[in-house]
């Protein structure tokens, strides 16, 4: 009897879930279906220059990294005197 019970509400708890995934936006990627869709975040022209002065500050702060570490190991080669 208890397996009944169990089993019919795994199955409605089951149908809920594949429901609720039809109607859920999906995310900040792509917009999800007409009534449920919102615009997506990621691809607005100031994330986009947001994201791009990020990357550029990134990527900055790592070739400072890497010159900070050649010059260390070239003077621990040939310290200058």
């Amino acid at each position: 009897m208890f397996d009944r019970f169990y089993l019919g509400l795994l199955a409605l708890a089951a149908a809920a879930a594949v429901g609720l995934a039809l109607v859920w936006p999906q995310g900040l990627g792509d917009r999800s279906p007409a009534p449920f869709g919102h615009d997506p975040v990621l691809r607005s022209p100031e994330m986009q220059a947001r994201m791009k002065r990020e990357t550029e500050a990134a990527q900055k702060r790592v070739d400072q990294a890497r010159e900070a570490v050649r010059n260390i190991q070239n003077q621990a080669i040939a310290p200058s005197q």
